[in-house]
C-alpha cells in the first residue's frame, strides 16, 4: 500500500513538474502517438469511472476525496502529453527514469543548446554530482542569455520557440530556456527527493549571481506564485512548500543580488520587501524561525552597516518580533538583535527592552537583565540535540579572547605563590569574573538546572562551550555546588535520562584539563569541595583518582598539595550544604578515600572532606616518577602540613611564624577534632615508612645534607616544639614525655654516627633503628600510656648495640650490664616481638627493615621462640574434635584476615596496660587462665621450654587477650592470635633470605622451622 501510494506522489510531481511546458503558440501536430494516447486515455477514463463507481460505502469521504484527487490527474496526463511542444523535444520523465534527452533550440533561431537533463543531477546525493551539474547549467544558460541578448528581433523567436506558456512573471528580459530553468529550480528546492533542496538551491544561487537579466522583484513574486500554500495541501505538502520558500529565500540573500541592488539605489525597496517574505513566513511555523533567522543574519554580512538600520530593523514585521520576544520567548529574535548590534556597534531603539541601553557588557549579564529575557533563554531548548546559535554568540560576549589569554598564561605561575594574595587583576579581567558569576549563577543554576531535562542538557552543553575560553581561576566560579551537586545526582543513578549527557560532560572535561595541571587542580578541588570528598564514592566512578593520578611534575604536585591545604585550612569556603548522599565509600573510590575505621570516628561533613584532604596529600606521591631532589621538596611540603596540623596546636591565635625556619604555620579557626590529627599521624608514619623503603643507599661521603625524610621531621618536630606558643596537640604524662626526650636525644646521636659510619654495614643499622625509633615517637604521641615501656628498651638496645655517648638516663640497663643478662639481640628481638601485636602497618615495616639488617645475629634460643610462638595455640587439644565445626569456622576467619594486611588496628588487638608488660608474667598469665584456658599440658607446643623462655611467650600472649578476656569464647583472640603468627612468619622469611646460602648455626632449629611452616600451611587448608 505504501509503495503504491509512492507511485501515485511521483506521478502527481510529475505533472506537476509539466504543467508549464505548453506554450501558447504551438499547435501539436497529429500523429500516431497520439492516436494511442487517447486510445489510451479513453480507457483510463473508463477504469477511473469503474473506478470511482466501485468505491465502497465504508470508505471516509477524505480517503474518497483523495482517490478522485489521484484519479483525475493520471485523466489529465495523457492530455498535457499530447500537448508537448514540437519545435523542442521534450522527454521529461518522471524520477524513477534516467533517461533524459537534451533540449535543443531550433538551427533557425540561432541559440545555443540546453540540456535539461543537468536537473537529474541536482538532486544526487553525492555533492560532487550536484555542483558540476550546477556548473553545467549555468555555463549553458550564460551561453543562451548572452545570444538571447545579441539577437536584433527577439519577437521572432518569443512566438516561434518557447518552453514556458507566456505568463506574466516578470522574466520578460530573459530566454526561455532561462525562464524555464528559473521556474523549474524555484520548484525543486520544495521537492523532499534525495538532495533536491540543497542541490536546486546551489543551482539557483549560481545562477542568480552570475545571470544579471533575472530581476529580483520578479523572482520574489515568482517564489510566492510557485509555492503558495492552498487550502487543499495538508501536512508534508504543506511542509514541502514552506520549506521551498526558505531555501528559495536563502539562495537569493547567498547569491548577493540583494547587495548590489543596494549598491545601485541605496533606496531599494526590495530589501524591505525580502526582509517582510522573511519574517512572515518565520511566523507561519516554530521550526522555520531559527532558519529564517539564519538566512537574514548570513544577509546582514553582506550588507555594509549603514544599511542595516534603514532596510533591516525598519522591515515590516521585524519591529514586532523584537518587541514581542521578551514575553513569548523568541531566542531567535535576540539573537538578531546581537548580531546587528554587533555589527553597527550603536544603540537603537528598534531594540526595544530586547538589549540594554546603553548596550555594555556588564548589564548585558547583570542579573536583572538577565533574568529579564529568562524566557528567551529557556527557549533555545527547542533545537535540541543541537546547541541554538544565540548561546556561541553570548559566550563571546562573556569571555573575550584577547584578555583571557593573557590570564591563563599566567594562572600557573601566579597559582604557585603561597601565602600571599593573588596578583591584581585589571578592571576588565574583575569584570569579566564578575559577569562569568552572575551568568553562572542567574542562567546556569538559577533557571536551567532547576527546570526539565531538556535544559539540564543545554546547562552541560553551554559549560561545554565556555570551556575552550575558560581561565583556570574561573573553575570554582563555573563549577559550583550546585551544579556538581546535579551532577552527582545524575552520576549516581544509572537509568538517568541525562546519564550519559553527564558521561560526556566528564569525558570532554577531563579532555579540556588533560595537559594542564592548573585546570586538574582547580576540577578536583570543586568536586571534591561540594561533594565532601566523596565524588567518586557516589557517582560510583574513578573521575578523581584518575585525575589525581595524572600529576607528572613537581610543580602540579606542589600546586595540588598548596591547594588540598588551603582548602583544609579555609574551612569557610568549604561547602556548609549537606549532601544527601551516603558517607560510605568502596573499592572504586578515590585515591586517598576515607574507609570505615571504628578507630577513627569522623563526624559531620567538614571533618569527612578534611580526612580525605589528610589521606589524599600523601596518595599523590603513588604514581610520581620524580628525581630523588624534587620529589623529597613534595614530601617535605606534606610532611610539615601533616605534622603541623596532626601533633600541635596554636595557643594564641591560628597563626604562628617560625623565624628559625622562616615561615608561617596556620591552622583552622576551629579546632582540629582527634580524630583527624590521629589521621594525620598515621599518614605521618606512612609518609616515613614509604620514605625508608625507597631510599638510596648512606651516600653521605660528599658530605652534603642528605634527602633524609626521617632526620627532617626530627628536626622540624624539635624547632616547633620550641616554640611557646605552640603545643603539642594532646597532654603527655610523665613517663611518655621522657619517652619522647629519650627519643628525640637517641635518635639524634644515631644520625651522627651514622654519617659518620660511611658506606658501611653499620650505617644501614643505624639507619633502620632510626626509622624505628621515628615511627616509635610518633606511635607515642598516638596511643599515650601504651609504649613508653618498649621505647625504653628499644633505646637500650640502641645504646649497647653502638658506644654512644650516654648522658641519658640509665635505669632500667643493670640486667643488661650484669653476667647473667640475656645477649643484646635477644633483648632486641624480645623488643621487636612485643611490638608485632600492636603494631600499625608503617611500624611494621621499620621492625622488618631491623630485623633485616640484625637478622644475621640472631641467637638460637631465639629463633626457637618465634618458632614456639608459631607452634602455639590458645584451644586445649581435647576440645579440638568436638569442636571441629568452630575450627572451620574459625579457618574461614584466618583466611581473610589474611588476606586483608591492612586491617584496622582495633581488629589487630589491643596491647596490655602498661603495668602489666613487667617482667613479671606470671602474674598476667595467672590473671588470664580463668577465662582463655590456656594449655596446661600440652607437651607438644611447650616441650623443652624453660620458665624463662615461657614467661617471654605469655607476654606476648598477654598482650594479645588483655582486652578480649572479657569476651565470651577466644574466636576472636584466636584470630589475633593467628595473625600474631603469620607477622612472626613474616621475620622467619626475611630471615631465612638473608642467610641463604649460609651455614646453619643449629641444623635442629632450620628442621624445626620447616616442620612448623609445613604445619602451619596445613592447618590453614583444613
Amino acid at each position: 500500500m505504501g509503495s503504491k501510494k509512492r507511485n501515485i506522489n511521483s506521478e502527481g510531481e510529475f505533472l506537476e513538474n509539466q504543467t508549464d511546458l505548453a506554450t501558447d503558440n504551438t499547435v501539436p501536430m497529429p500523429s500516431t502517438k497520439k492516436i494511442k494516447m487517447d486510445k489510451q486515455k479513453d480507457s483510463e477514463v473508463g477504469d477511473g469511472t469503474a473506478a470511482s463507481s466501485s468505491f465502497p460505502s465504508s470508505i471516509k469521504p477524505m480517503e474518497r476525496k483523495k482517490k478522485r484527487k489521484q484519479i483525475d490527474k493520471e485523466r489529465r496526463r495523457p492530455v498535457l502529453e499530447n500537448n508537448e511542444p514540437q519545435p523542442k523535444q521534450m522527454n521529461v520523465e518522471s524520477k524513477g527514469n534516467d533517461g533524459r534527452e537534451p533540449v535543443t533550440s531550433s538551427s533557425t533561431s540561432g541559440l545555443p543548446e540546453f540540456h535539461i537533463s543537468v536537473f537529474k543531477d541536482l538532486a544526487s546525493s553525492d555533492s560532487s554530482v550536484r555542483e558540476a551539474a550546477v556548473e553545467t547549467m549555468v555555463t549553458e544558460l550564460q551561453e543562451v542569455q548572452k545570444a538571447y541578448d545579441r539577437l536584433e528581433n527577439k519577437d521572432l523567436v518569443e512566438s516561434g520557440l518557447k518552453l514556458e506558456a507566456r505568463k506574466d512573471d516578470g522574466l520578460d528580459n530573459c530566454a526561455s530556456s532561462l525562464r524555464y530553468a528559473v521556474r523549474r529550480l524555484i520548484r525543486g528546492v520544495s521537492s523532499s527527493r534525495e538532495c533536491a533542496r540543497q542541490g536546486f538551491a546551489l543551482g539557483l544561487t549560481a545562477l542568480l549571481a552570475t545571470i544579471p537579466s533575472i530581476k529580483v522583484d520578479s523572482l520574489l513574486k515568482l517564489i510566492v506564485n510557485l509555492l503558495e500554500v492552498s487550502s487543499s495541501m495538508k501536512g508534508q505538502e504543506v511542509r514541502d512548500c514552506l520549506l521551498g520558500r526558505l531555501f528559495a529565500y536563502g539562495a537569493l540573500a547567498r547569491s548577493g543580488r540583494l547587495t548590489k541592488e543596494w549598491f545601485s539605489d541605496k533606496d531599494t525597496p526590495h530589501i524591505k520587501e525580502f526582509m517582510s517574505a522573511l519574517s512572515s513566513l518565520a511566523a507561519k511555523k516554530r521550526y522555520l524561525q531559527e532558519p529564517a533567522v539564519s538566512v537574514i543574519l548570513e544577509f546582514v554580512e553582506k550588507l555594509p552597516a549603514e544599511a542595516l538600520s534603514d532596510h533591516i530593523l525598519e522591515a515590516p514585521g521585524i519591529p514586532q518580533w523584537f518587541q514581542e520576544a521578551i514575553d513569548v520567548g523568541n531566542p531567535d529574535a535576540l539573537l538578531l538583535a546581537l548580531k546587528i548590534r554587533e555589527k553597527t556597534s550603536m544603540d537603537s531603539t528598534a531594540f526595544s527592552k530586547l538589549l540594554p541601553n546603553p548596550f555594555s557588557p556588564s548589564k548585558l549579564f547583570s542579573a536583572d537583565y538577565l533574568s529579564s529575557i529568562d524566557n528567551c533563554l529557556k527557549e533555545s531548548t527547542f533545537c535540541q540535540p543541537r546547541v541554538h546559535g544565540l548561546w556561541p554568540v553570548l559566550v563571546n560576549i562573556l569571555l573575550p579572547d584577547t584578555i583571557l589569554q593573557a590570564e591563563d598564561a599566567s594562572s600557573a605561575s601566579n597559582s604557585l605563590k603561597k601565602h600571599k594574595k593573588g596578583r591584581k587583576s585589571s578592571s576588565s579581567e574583575e569584570e569579566i569574573a564578575k559577569n562569568v558569576q552572575t551568568f553562572c549563577e542567574v542562567v546556569i543554576e538559577g533557571s536551567l538546572l532547576l527546570s526539565s531535562h531538556d535544559r539540564k542538557h543545554l546547562a552541560f552543553d553551554i559549560l561545554l562551550l565556555l570551556l575552550p575560553r575558560l581561565p583556570s581561576s574561573f573553575m570554582p566560579i563555573v563549577l559550583s555546588y550546585k551544579l556538581v551537586q546535579c551532577l552527582i545526582d545524575i552520576l549516581s543513578t544509572k537509568d538517568s535520562w541525562l546519564y550519559k549527557v553527564a558521561q560526556h560532560f566528564l569525558k570532554e572535561l577531563s579532555d579540556w584539563l588533560r595537559n594542564d595541571d592548573v585546570r586538574r587542580v582547580a576540577v578536583i578541588v570543586a568536586f571534591q569541595k561540594h561533594s565532601n570528598g566523596k565524588f567518586d564514592c557516589i557517582t560510583k566512578t574513578k573521575t578523581v583518582k584518575d585525575l589525581m593520578a595524572e600529576f607528572k611534575t613537581e610543580t602540579g604536585c606542589m600546586l595540588f598539595a598548596q591547594n588540598l591545604i588551603n582548602l583544609f585550612l579555609d574551612e569557610g569556603q568549604a561547602s556548609e550544604e549537606p549532601s544527601d548522599q551516603s558517607q560510605t565509600t568502596d573499592e572504586n573510590s578515590e585515591i586517598g578515600s576515607i574507609e570505615d575505621k571504628d578507630s577513627i570516628a569522623i563526624v559531620g561533613n567538614a571533618d569527612f572532606l578534611k580526612g580525605w584532604v589528610i589521606e589524599s596529600l600523601p596518595s599523590v606521591l603513588k604514581h610520581l616518577k620524580l628525581e630523588p631532589e624534587a620529589k623529597f621538596r613534595v614530601q617535605k611540603e606534606i610532611l610539615k602540613f601533616l605534622a603541623v596540623q596532626g601533633l600541635f596546636s596554636a595557643s594564641l591565635g591560628n597563626e604562628v611564624t617560625s623565624f628559625e625556619l622562616q615561615e608561617k604555620f596556620r591552622w583552622p579557626k576551629a579546632a582540629t577534632s582527634t580524630a583527624l590529627c590521629r589521621m594525620c599521624i598515621e599518614q605521618l608514619q606512612s609518609l616515613l615508612a614509604n620514605a625508608q623503603k625507597v631510599e638510596e643507599p648512606r651516600s653521605l661521603a660528599n658530605g652534603l645534607e642528605p634527602n633524609d625524610l626521617g632526620c627532617y621531621f626530627m628536626r622540624f618536630f624539635s624547632t616547633l616544639r620550641n616554640i611557646p606558643s605552640v603545643s603539642l596537640f594532646r597532654t603527655l604524662n610523665d613517663e611518655d614525655e621522657q619517652a619522647v626526650r629519650k627519643l628525640l636525644d637517641m635518635e639524634s646521636k644515631l644520625y651522627k654516627e651514622e654519617r659518620n659510619c660511611g658506606l658501611s654495614s653499620d650505617a644501614n643499622k643505624l639507619h633502620a633503628l632510626r626509622y624505628l625509633l621515628i615511627l616509635m615517637l610518633l606511635q607515642v604521641l598516638l596511643r599515650p600510656q601504651e609504649f613508653h615501656d618498649a621505647a625504653s628498651e628499644l633505646i637500650i638496645c640502641c645504646k649497647k648495640a653502638f658506644v654512644v655517648p650516654d648522658d641519658l638516663d640509665s635505669s632500667g640497663e643493670d640486667e643488661l650490664d650484669s653476667d647473667a643478662a640475656p645477649k643484646l639481640m635477644d633483648v632486641l628481638l624480645d623488643t621487636l616481638l612485643s611490638l608485632l601485636p600492636q603494631s600499625s602497618a608503617p611500624l611494621r615495616s621499620a621492625i622488618e627493615q631491623v630485623f633485616r639488617y640484625f637478622c644475621g645475629d640472631v641467637t638460637d634460643d631465639g629463633l626457637l621462640r618465634m618458632l614456639r610462638i608459631i607452634k602455639k595455640d590458645l584451644k586445649p587439644a581435647r576440645h579440638q574434635e568436638a569442636g571441629s565445626e568452630d575450627d572451620d569456622a574459625d579457618d574461614d576467619d584466618l583466611l581473610g584476615i589474611e588476606e586483608d594486611e591492612d586491617i584496622d588496628e582495633a581488629e589487630t588487638g589491643e596491647t596490655a596496660e602498661s603495668d602489666e608488660q613487667s617482667e613479671d608474667s606470671e602474674a598476667v598469665v595467672g590473671s588470664e587462665g580463668p577465662d582463655k584456658e590456656l594449655p596446661e599440658d600440652s607437651d607438644d607446643s611447650d616441650g623443652g621450654m624453660d620458665d624463662e623462655a615461657m614467661f617471654r611467650m605469655d607476654t606476648y600472649l598477654a598482650q594479645i587477650l588483655k582486652e578480649k578476656k572479657n569476651q565470651a569464647g577466644g574466636e576472636t583472640a584466636q584470630s589475633q592470635l593467628v595473625l600474631f603468627k603469620l607477622r612472626v612468619l613474616s621475620l622467619l622469611e626475611i630471615y631465612l633470605y638473608e642467610n641463604r646460602g649460609k651455614q646453619a648455626p643449629n641444623p635442629d632449629s632450620i628442621l624445626e622451622l620447616g616442620s612448623v611452616i609445613c604445619q602451619s600451611t596445613y592447618d590453614r587448608r583444613q
